[in-house]
Formats: structure tokens, C-alpha cells, sequence
């Protein structure tokens, strides 16, 4: 197995965020000399127990606002203005959620201006770092040399998987070595390395750090001596499979084996965890009704003004939940009354069923609201592979490998296959995201959860919902 990263942390983002911690407990500290200068008993009066926690109530939502906002994403796709404006999100929410932390706890405000000018200097200080880090191409730092044994069809994923430049930050591809048995005649991979002396001897001089087992035949194919010598010398042998989960956050559905699914170390949890799990899910789903109750009012007013007093605000559709039990999911009618007249149908990026205020609702995952009640009910968590209608549920068993899969967990409001990939409407696209669904699966936690979470935010800050 490769060695773990957990998800999108890695080194680069790990200098990132010791950068805007430093840049932002500077500034703190700054603020602290400015006030003391000027009223030398500040210090004294406020105690270093208060200090410190102004400190946390300080960094710690600007932290949790950044990744809720993407930018922690090294692989986001933005402008140096794009990024500005995230930044300028991120410090409004994380004024926010720190005036909020103020209000429940018994916390005094800091005197006088202190947080605005500490958000003030903070937004400052972070266009700065951004600038820094995209000139000094800190997306680079880390990336690790590796070497592909195998040019065949197992060893085309890479292409397959990792297409753009920004899915390969993380690595410099050497290139690929053929191995006997490779399929080669659509594999299309390059550079095809033609090594003439020893593997040990390649990989040591060239300073590679990981090589990849692509090799379409195996058994008796490998340079087994070798790869033993490289690994005691400290370099990484891995599985092409494991490393496109560990790039891509995904798993290759075409390529694996029935044992990946036996050995699997996918805990099922006991019945205090899960009882536990599921308070989690209920106290957050309470917490985000209380939050957004005026939009849900706001909603329902839009619906009812463009589709008429009587016309429904809800609607109830079959799904399928955990191990094929079936329930009811709600949500806001985005489509027009009569939509599925002429028979059920999946949803499609233009459809032309939806309504005006169905296309906004849809956009910032609005929609999804009313299905807090299932999250209350026990029906489905805020966080796992989105439900199917049966109908196409049965469908895509018979058709994809592995579908089945997604009933070992319950379905969820948002999940790790709607951030990494778009909206979907065809089988291809369902292929994708179960590869998506799989690796949550394999990986889940409640850390995990807390992290999908926090960047759904960006998903309907940013209207990139369906």
C-alpha cells in the first residue's frame, strides 16, 4: 500500500497554511504592541488566558473560512483576482463566525476597533501570501520523481485519470518502462523509456522517489530483485491503483479486482458509534435550520409567486438508502408540475423542465434543504454517495461494476463525488462518480465528513451546485 496523505493535504498545502498561520498570528501580535503602546496597562487588564483565546477566535475561522472557500485547494483554477475575491468571502465569514463565537461564550469583545482592524490587516496580509506562493509556484514544492514499469493499457490510467497539469502537481513523471505483456496499441503513454543497464542503477541515478506498478502481466514479468533493492534503498513500490486513489481521490472501478473489495479495510462501526454518528448528523442538521430558516421562507414565496398559490413547494421522490431500503427524499420543487408526464427521466445540466427559480435554487444546492428531514429521520446522513431512484439504481447494478457498493453506507446531502466532480446525466458520468463514492467509502470517517463539509461551502458560496 502507498504510504498515506490524508486526502488533499500534502506538503505544499502544509507550507501554505503555516504561512497564513504565521502571517496571522503576526498580525495579532501587532495588534497587540499597537494597543499596549498606546495604553501600557492593556496587557495586564486583558491577562495572557484572554489573549490566547482571542488568538484561536482570530485564526481559527479565517482558517476554517480559507477552506471553506478553496483556497487550500492547490489544484483550484483562478485568477490572482479570482482569489482576491475568495479572500474577501473568506474574511467576512470568518468575521462572522468569530463575532458569533463572541456571542455564545462569555468571551468579551477586544476593545474598541481591535477585530476590524486585525480582519483589515489579515485581508491585507493574505493577498500578499497568495501573491508570493503563485509567483513562487509553491503548488511544486514536495513533488515527487517517480517511474512507471508498464506502458500498456494499465499504465494509460495515468492519462486517463490525470489528464490536466493541475492533477499532476504533486509528481514529475518520469516516464514509463515497458514491461512483456503490455498491451501498447491504445495506450498512447510517453515518454517510453528504453533502459539499458540495471533498474536499481536508472532509478539512483535519476533520483526517482516512487516507482509505479503499471505492468499489464505481472506474474513473472516484474524485476522482482530490483524493486527490492530500490525499496531497502528508501524508494516507494507501489500500485498504479493505489496511486490514482491517492492523486485523485478516486478509485479505478475498471481496473480493480474482487480482492480489493475483500480486503478492504472498511469498518462497519458499532451501535454506540453509530448512535453517536447519527446525533452528529441531527445537531448539524438543527443547527443549519436555525441558520437558514429565512431563505427556506424566502424560497417558498418564490415558488408560490412564479407557479401560483396553489402549486406544491415540495416534492417527495423514491430513493434508494441503506442496503437497498427504500424511503422518500424531499426537496424544494426546482421542475415544472407536470416534469415527469411522460415517464421518469434523469435530470440533465439544460433541462428544460426546470423553472427559473428552480435553476437558482439548483445552482447553490438550495433545493437540497428540505432534506434535513431525512438527516433527522434516519434516512440518510449530511455527508455520503447521493441517493438513487430505484429505477436507475437497478439499472446501473446490472451495467457498472461494483454499483452496489454504495449501499454499504447511507446516502448523503453532499458527499466527496459532488466535490470532485460536475453534475452529471449519463452512465459515463455515474462511472465517475462511483469511482468517487468508492474512495469515501474506503476512507470514511467523521474527520472526513467535517472536511466535505466544510467545502460544500465553497460548492454554494460559489454557485457551482447543479
Amino acid at each position: 500500500m502507498t504510504y498515506s496523505r490524508f486526502h488533499d493535504l500534502n506538503l505544499s498545502n502544509a507550507v501554505l497554511i503555516f504561512a497564513d498561520i504565521l502571517m496571522l498570528s503576526g498580525t495579532f501580535a501587532g495588534t497587540q504592541v499597537f494597543l499596549f503602546y498606546f495604553n501600557p496597562e492593556y496587557l495586564s487588564h486583558s491577562g495572557i488566558i484572554i489573549n490566547v483565546l482571542n488568538l484561536i477566535y482570530y485564526t481559527l475561522p479565517v482558517q476554517l473560512a480559507l477552506l471553506a472557500v478553496g483556497l487550500y485547494n492547490e489544484k483550484l483554477r483562478e485568477s490572482y483576482s479570482g482569489i482576491t475575491v475568495r479572500i474577501l468571502v473568506a474574511i467576512s465569514l470568518a468575521y462572522m463566525l468569530s463575532t458569533s463565537l463572541y456571542l455564545i461564550t462569555p468571551l468579551p469583545f477586544p476593545a474598541g476597533f481591535t477585530r476590524e482592524w486585525m480582519y483589515g490587516s489579515a485581508l491585507v496580509g493574505l493577498m500578499i501570501v497568495r501573491f508570493i506562493a503563485i509567483r513562487s509556484r509553491y503548488q511544486m514544492l514536495g513533488r515527487l520523481k517517480v517511474l512507471i514499469l508498464g506502458a500498456g493499457e494499465r499504465a494509460s490510467l495515468i492519462n486517463r485519470c490525470m489528464r490536466r497539469q493541475s492533477d499532476r502537481v504533486h509528481v514529475e513523471l518520469t516516464g514509463y518502462v515497458p514491461m512483456p505483456g503490455d498491451n501498447r496499441e491504445n495506450s498512447n503513454v510517453t515518454p517510453v523509456l528504453d533502459i539499458s543497464g540495471s533498474l536499481e542503477d536508472f532509478v539512483q541515478s535519476n533520483h526517482i522517489k516512487e516507482i509505479i506498478i503499471a505492468a499489464d502481466e505481472r506474474r513473472g514479468n516484474l524485476p522482482t530483485d530490483s524493486l527490492f533493492h530500490c525499496k531497502m534503498e528508501g524508494v516507494q513500490v507501489i500500485d498504479i491503483i493505489d496511486f490514482i486513489e491517492r492523486e485523485t481521490g478516486q478509485v479505478a472501478v475498471s481496473h480493480i479486482h474482487p480482492s480489493w473489495v475483500i480486503f478492504n479495510p472498511h469498518a462497519t462501526g458499532n451501535k454506540i458509534g453509530l448512535s453517536l454518528y447519527w446525533l452528529f448528523n441531527c445537531a448539524i442538521a438543527m443547527l443549519l435550520l436555525l441558520i437558514t430558516w429565512p431563505i427556506l421562507i424566502a424560497i417558498v414565496v418564490m415558488i408560490k409567486w412564479e407557479d401560483g398559490f396553489r402549486a406544491p413547494v415540495l416534492y417527495s421522490q423514491e430513493r434508494v438508502g441503506l442496503k437497498g431500503k427504500r424511503f422518500s427524499i424531499y426537496k424544494f420543487r426546482s421542475m415544472k408540475i407536470d416534469a415527469e408526464s411522460q415517464g421518469e427521466q434523469m435530470a440533465s445540466r439544460l433541462d428544460p423542465r426546470i423553472t427559473r427559480v428552480g435553476n437558482v435554487i439548483r445552482k447553490y444546492r438550495l433545493d437540497e434543504l428540505p432534506q434535513l428531514i431525512n438527516i433527522l429521520k434516519g434516512d440518510m446522513n449530511f455527508v455520503g454517495p447521493r441517493p438513487e431512484r430505484p429505477s436507475f439504481s437497478s439499472q446501473f447494478e446490472q451495467q457498472i461494476p461494483y454499483y452496489n457498493h454504495r449501499l454499504y453506507v447511507k446516502p448523503g446531502l453532499t458527499g466527496w463525488a459532488q466535490l470532485k466532480y460536475p453534475y452529471g446525466d449519463n452512465i459515463e458520468d455515474t462511472i465517475e462518480k462511483l469511482k468517487f463514492d468508492l474512495y469515501y467509502i474506503k476512507h470514511k470517517s467523521v474527520i472526513l465528513d467535517i472536511l466535505i463539509l466544510i467545502r460544500t461551502s465553497e460548492i454554494v458560496l460559489f454557485g457551482k451546485g447543479r
